[in-house]
């Protein structure tokens, strides 16, 4: 299974035309939304390594407020009618 970084994994979703901040790549990483990811130890800190499988199969959470239901208006109100 081929396993890139979290600065790799930035390239491979703005090629697929998500564009995210790598801190945001970052903070999903953490929060294991990439299944199978790994932090590994090394000499400069802990790096993730991320599989390819598991970014191309990604898709990223919805953002802002969730839509409310609009209440139905009556046939008199839609006219402009009192």
């Amino acid at each position: 299974m081929k396993m890139v970084t979290t600065k790799q994994a930035q390239q491979l979703l703005e090629d697929r035309g998500i564009s995210v901040s790598y801190p945001t790549i970052a903070q999903w990483t953490r929060e294991g939304k990439f299944k199978g990811a790994e932090r590994k130890e090394t000499e400069r800190g802990p790096v993730w390594y991320i599989p390819v499988d598991s970014i191309k199969a990604f898709e990223p959470p919805k953002v802002g407020r969730p839509a409310e239901a609009k209440p139905e208006q009556s046939n008199s109100k839609k006219r402009g009618k009192k």
